[in-house]
């Protein structure tokens, strides 16, 4: 079992920075990689943003060049930078874990809403 749990939504003013994190607990050791995801009203989820065992990133092509995914091992935590934000990023963002035996976790969410 993972736990995951966000942190670091808001309000804040479009053109603006936020900086979510997700922190992991539980089996950590069988986490091979780690996601953020969000859901628009109205709207499907969304993968916003991945990082893999091995370091390497992908973005979804709304993001890239203002969100950045990274992580700290040693506290277990992914982040994103979220720089240059958009009325149309207001969401509710998710963190994911999935793990080397095909299981997938999710946190509960945190809600971002760029103001214009």
């Amino acid at each position: 079992q993972v736990q995951l749990v966000e942190s670091g939504g808001g309000l804040v003013q479009a053109g603006g920075s936020l900086r979510l994190s997700c922190a992991a607990s539980g089996s950590i050791f069988s986490i091979s990689a780690r996601g953020w995801h969000r859901q628009a009203p109205g709207k499907q989820l969304e993968l916003v943003a991945v990082i893999r065992s091995g370091g390497s990133t992908n973005y979804a092509d709304s993001v890239k060049g203002r969100f950045t995914i990274s992580r700290d091992n040693a506290q277990n935590t992914v982040y994103l930078q979220m720089n240059s934000l958009k009325p149309e990023d207001t969401a509710v963002y998710y963190c994911s874990a999935n793990t080397i035996l095909g299981r997938e976790y999710w946190g509960k969410g945190t809600l971002v809403t760029v103001s214009s």
